[in-house]
């Protein structure tokens, strides 16, 4: 099976890579297209463009001008250990083994608002570009118009790579918009996370967002093929809840001591 996520906001470009292993995103030059339009916005665009502060607009425009190929070790770091939020923390590739980066890099992809689809080890420049972004450019209104096909038919051509015809969905909403299911040779199944609140079950964002990080690392450390296999995730409490689920749906529960 093929696994996709989300990227993250945050990231992290002081702490050294945990393995030399690298390779080069698939997009590059659709990257560099939306790059040199990216240039031509002002840092108060930016901010205004992202819903960012001032700060973070300088920040971001700073990063687009210094942008460059080729990548290398020293301007770039592993996709995969350069994002830092809660789904990455739920990951920790930082202690992934020489064989889990292998599994990984063959079984995991990560949607990407400027690099379209990243492999673990892709090397990556810093960026901010969210795949919800109303950037017009010249392929459209948005970047859900600029990634068109692309990003399925890259996808698809994983999955005959992989022999298999199912995508766990492990990213958001956002993110996965920009993947055309009808045109996926592939079932997708969605893993949903909920923790006890209350008197029910909930979707807890920063608990959903972690579990999905845990449970690719759940697929990735035990070289899980099989996608009834995901129904034994059991980390940090998270069990499968047969009668919450449907046949795309697959409802995982837990219940933290109050």
């Amino acid at each position: 099976m093929l696994l996709v996520i989300s990227p993250a906001k945050n990231l992290d470009y002081e702490t050294p890579a945990k393995t030399k292993q690298k390779s080069e995103p698939d997009f590059l030059d659709d990257a560099q297209e939306l790059i040199d339009e990216l240039r031509e916005l002002a840092p108060q665009d930016i901010s205004t463009l992202m819903g960012i502060s001032d700060k973070l607009g300088v920040l971001n425009y700073d990063r687009y001008q210094q942008w460059s190929t080729p990548f290398t070790e020293d301007n770039a770091k592993q996709a995969v250990l350069a994002f830092n939020g809660d789904v990455y923390t739920g990951l920790d590739a930082n202690n992934f083994k020489a064989d889990e980066f292998k599994f990984a890099q063959k079984h995991l992809r990560i949607l990407s608002g400027l690099y379209g689809l990243l492999k673990p080890l892709d090397l990556m420049q810093p960026y901010r570009l969210e795949m919800g972004t109303k950037f017009t450019n010249q392929r459209g209104k948005d970047l859900y118009q600029f990634w068109g096909e692309a990003i399925t038919d890259a996808l698809n051509k994983q999955l005959k790579s992989v022999k298999s015809d199912v995508l766990v969905n492990l990213a958001s909403n956002e993110y996965f918009k920009s993947v055309k299911p009808k045109l996926l040779n592939a079932e997708v199944v969605t893993p949903v996370f909920k923790d006890w609140k209350g008197d029910k079950y909930k979707i807890i964002s920063f608990y959903a967002k972690k579990a999905r990080g845990l449970m690719a690392a759940y697929i990735i450390k035990n070289k899980l093929t099989d996608v009834e296999d995901i129904k034994g995730f059991d980390y940090e409490g998270y069990r499968f809840n047969e009668g919450m689920s449907s046949a795309k749906e697959w409802v995982f529960t837990r219940q933290l001591e109050q």
